[in-house]
């Protein structure tokens, strides 16, 4: 159908895309494991996992593995809250309802707003928040408050809450395609036989729906692992650890921190290769369970 060079012509122009993808990374691989006298560009100078020793051992005032601990802990929160509300959501939406384009589209939305003017909203947001409480102890005589509230923000609250506009459309638009496809006899025969909506759900939708749950899981960790333009206004006094890395691009001028970008591609790269292996287990249970004719007779 098409030509020998239109083929050679795609190839190469997917091969010059993929460079250019993972060019940097395999850069910013490569150069971290320079000698001690090695700089933030080639030539490479010598071999050592020099700067990987000074990364562990501090990074000025900068709290790394603070930050790194942070990070993972709203990732897994995240996680599990977009994997909860987007279950949650694509079986209340297998239904009509009232005002169900308005809710569908305005999680949308949130898409192609510009992150930055999302973060500003959020922060914006708290500190209202944060007036209010201040006012009504004044007002009150709250002696906690008057002496020792400072914000509501912080990495589980306005952080929170600021991620998860990124992350659950994502998981929604995910849970909409899988309902869409899913096929309803599975819970007829599961009612025909017997079972209630929690035993119908636990055991006839959720086996074949969980391959698409960790879907939206890998989604949730690593948006939020990830996240940066979201988080820069409204995280409160803590960072994250890309917020730290945004940091150290200013203040750092040795390949440290080319090490801890690899570290955090690293841990990356092991995120998704566990939800890829608990992905394809859970793909190949779904093949093998029963078809609902065989399941009702």
């Amino acid at each position: 159908m098409f030509g020998r060079g239109f083929k050679l012509s795609l190839g190469i122009f997917f091969t010059i895309f993929i460079l250019f993808l993972y060019g940097p990374t395999l850069s910013i691989l490569v150069l971290s494991f320079q000698g001690p006298n090695g700089g933030l560009t080639f030539p490479m100078r010598g071999f050592s996992t020099f700067w990987f020793e000074s990364l562990f051992d501090g990074v000025g005032v900068i709290d790394i593995w603070g930050a790194f601990g942070r990070s993972i802990r709203l990732g897994l929160v995240v996680m599990v809250l977009t994997v909860v509300l987007s279950l949650m959501a694509g079986m209340a939406f297998r239904k009509r309802f009232p005002l169900s384009s308005f809710l569908f589209y305005a999680t949308i939305s949130s898409l192609i707003v510009p992150s930055i003017v999302i973060s500003l909203g959020v922060a914006l947001e708290f500190r209202i928040i944060d007036d209010a409480v201040k006012a009504i102890g004044g007002d009150m005589n709250i002696q906690w408050v008057i002496d020792d509230f400072r914000t509501t923000m912080g990495l589980f609250s306005s952080g929170l809450g600021a991620q998860l506009t990124w992350t659950l459309p994502f998981g929604l638009l995910i849970m909409f395609a899988v309902f869409n496809r899913f096929d309803p006899s599975y819970e007829e025969a599961a009612r025909d036989l017997g079972a209630g909506p929690w035993q119908t759900f636990r055991e006839a939708v959720l086996p074949i729906i969980a391959p698409s749950l960790i879907g939206v899981a890998l989604f949730g960790f690593t948006l939020s692992y990830d996240e940066l333009a979201r988080s820069s206004q409204a995280i409160g006094g803590l960072n994250t650890l890309p917020l730290e890395l945004r940091g150290l691009t200013t203040t750092v001028t040795d390949p440290t921190i080319y090490a801890l970008g690899t570290l955090t591609t690293a841990v990356s790269f092991a995120a998704i290769s566990i939800f890829l292996i608990l992905f394809t287990l859970l793909r190949r249970r779904t093949a093998k369970a029963p078809r609902p004719e065989s399941a009702a007779s």
